[in-house]
């Protein structure tokens, strides 16, 4: 099937005619997607808080933990990242999204095009490894690149239509048990994780900033999608989703990422994270024996504009 016949791509080019021309329009949305977004930032920053009365983000965060997957389901025209980032955007949910989710079937709707995990916050407190508070999402953006960001205040900005909860469980843990106590080996196995994480995000921050990784970003994302509607991401030397690409190697090097071959992080997609791969054998995310991820929780719905 040639390039031009496939619907997809069809899809995908109509959708960049509307950005690319004419200009005009272009940079009228990006001004106002942006002054929207700083609408936002300045609403978020002067949000009145009251000493311990908790609201439902800060309720929902409580419920992560370092090793937790978010997915999100994001708005492309709300992209403040440029012109470029908001074409990869929808060259992502055009090309990878969409499928059947699997084992999941309570995911009734949603493109999930994104996608970052939870880590240890930077504190040496070790009172603070299970504050809520210390934790980051580290993710890859088109603005700042690799970057680790507060849980709490990454899931306030959001202007997603969705954000999933993917909880991860350990060999024996019984993490929706509310009277469950973990023991020693499931306690060493969290910290190993944890450690194990806290080093992956010092370490791709790094070699982000130096690299400038935030300029090649937008660039990787377009191709990965187009590489893989058109069969050719086996050949391909960049990652299908970037996004989606960091997090698996992210799970890989904490040791709880199954390493099937040399190039799966490179050929994952986001949605791959809600099919069980208990019961598909491709286009899904496997871990090591023991570990799991729990059902999708809902940390974030909005209206489906």
């Amino acid at each position: 099937m040639s390039a031009a016949s496939h619907p997809k791509l069809r899809i995908l080019g109509m959708m960049a005619g509307s950005l690319a021309v004419p200009a005009i329009p272009v940079l009228v949305w990006w001004k106002s997607a942006t002054d929207e977004r700083a609408a936002h930032t300045e609403e978020i920053r002067t949000k009145v808080r009251v000493p311990n009365v908790q609201s439902i983000d800060d309720l929902m965060v409580e419920k992560c933990k370092a090793g937790d997957v978010l997915l999100f389901d994001r708005r492309c025209h709300k992209c403040t990242a440029g012109p470029l980032a908001a074409l990869s955007c929808l060259a992502g949910r055009a090309l990878l999204c969409g499928e059947d989710k699997g084992a999941f079937r309570n995911i009734e709707q949603g493109h999930f095009d994104h996608c970052g995990i939870v880590v240890p916050g930077t504190s040496k407190n070790k009172a603070d490894r299970y504050d809520p508070a210390n934790l980051l999402l580290l993710e890859a953006t088109p603005s700042e690149g690799i970057v680790a960001r507060p849980l709490l205040t990454r899931l306030e900005m959001s202007q997603s239509r969705s954000v999933l909860l993917l909880p991860l469980s350990g060999p024996g843990e019984r993490r929706n048990d509310e009277d469950y106590e973990p023991s020693d080996k499931t306690v060493r196995a969290q910290e190993r994780v944890e450690k194990q994480l806290d080093n992956f995000r010092q370490k791709w921050i790094d070699i982000s900033t130096k690299q400038g990784y935030a300029n090649a970003h937008s660039t990787l994302g377009i191709i990965g999608s187009i590489a893989y509607a058109l069969g050719l991401y086996h050949l391909s030397p960049g990652p299908v989703s970037p996004s989606a690409w960091l997090v698996v190697s992210a799970l890989q090097d904490a040791g709880v990422g199954l390493n099937v071959a040399e190039r799966t992080a490179l050929e994952t997609r986001v949605e791959d994270y809600l099919r069980d791969h208990r019961f598909h054998e491709v286009d899904t995310v496997r871990l090591r024996p023991g570990w799991k991820f729990l059902p999708p929780v809902i940390m974030r719905e909005t209206a489906r504009s």
